[in-house]
């Protein structure tokens, strides 16, 4: 998400948190519903880890049925989080330039990096392989961990500074960026050079979704979604009947695609992102992040905190 849309949604939830009482940053607080804004969430191992608005960190042990605070190194808003492979390193970004990590699975966080202009935001983050770590952020910023996030380096991505919002990784090796401006990147050698992927659209886009094959699905503001066969040589846009933030995508275990955003906007793909279709959900706030558990529940992360979507 853009740094002021985030801004304008923690302003709202503020008070709403203060109102609940729930405070994380001393011990561990057991919480069956969380209503915090949450922006991001990842697997480690079998846990669900979630992260939001004043620092906040949450970890579930069956799959979102009820949830732990975790005490959290800081108060600054944290836009998102990921694990290693094994399921004990982990790190989360966010605001004032901050990068936080785990190695026990999520039990306990200290803060590993933090910039100089605290200004800043991270907006995203790639676990690349055991050694390196991508984070990506406002105004183009971007720091690498070559040795498994001992040690961070800012980064060159591109020469202007449209903010970068999301970072994926293919299966394949080969990573992509998204962000401002029709900003739609690539690198085939572990982040360390990229190359700017031409786009049909000049708007924002929140993230690429590989699909396999040389197929990959770009999606953004306004409704925007674009389908692309040959590694985004060339693009098709993919039309919807209405104009919503798409801010978030999930691929599910049987192939369907579930894309998110706004209040009530809720798309699926049945045929690999050719078309997509309206899915009411019973959910009324906007959705940041979309997460399927081992055992296929849809999880959503937003506005509202965490909801349990139903099965397409």
């Amino acid at each position: 998400m853009h740094p002021l849309i985030h801004m304008m949604i923690v302003l709202r939830w503020l008070v709403i948190s203060l109102l609940t009482g729930l405070v994380l940053h001393g011990q561990s607080v057991q919480v069956d519903t969380p209503r915090m804004l949450l922006l991001s969430a990842t697997l480690a191992g079998q846990n669900v880890i979630a992260v939001g608005e004043r620092g906040t960190i949450l970890r579930s042990d069956n799959e979102g049925l009820n949830w732990q605070g975790i005490p959290s190194p800081t108060t600054a808003t944290l836009t998102a989080v990921k694990f290693s492979q094994d399921g004990l390193q982990g790190w989360a970004v966010g605001h004032a330039a901050l990068i936080i990590a785990t190695d026990n699975g999520g039990a306990s966080w200290q803060t590993v990096y933090q910039g100089e202009n605290l200004e800043d935001s991270f907006l995203d983050l790639c676990v690349v392989d055991e050694h390196t770590i991508i984070a990506i952020g406002a105004y183009g910023q971007c720091v690498r961990s070559l040795d498994g996030g001992k040690t961070w380096q800012p980064h060159m991505v591109q020469d202007d500074d449209s903010h970068l919002n999301q970072i994926t990784a293919d299966p394949d090796g080969t990573l992509y960026i998204a962000g401002e401006r029709g900003t739609l990147l690539c690198s085939h050698d572990l982040g360390e050079t990229w190359v700017p992927i031409p786009a049909l659209y000049e708007g924002s886009f929140y993230g690429v979704l590989p699909l396999g094959d040389s197929a990959l699905l770009a999606y953004g503001l306004r409704g925007h979604i674009y389908r692309s066969l040959d590694n985004g040589d060339s693009w098709k846009a993919v039309p919807i009947p209405s104009k919503p933030l798409l801010a978030t995508a999930c691929r599910l275990d049987d192939g369907q695609i579930v894309l998110a955003g706004q209040s009530r906007a809720f798309l699926l793909s049945k045929d690999a992102g050719v078309t997509f279709e309206a899915w009411p959900q019973n959910l009324t706030t906007g959705v940041a992040y979309l997460l399927q558990t081992p055992s296929g529940r849809l999880l959503a992360f937003g506005e509202g905190g965490v909801a349990s979507l139903d099965q397409p």
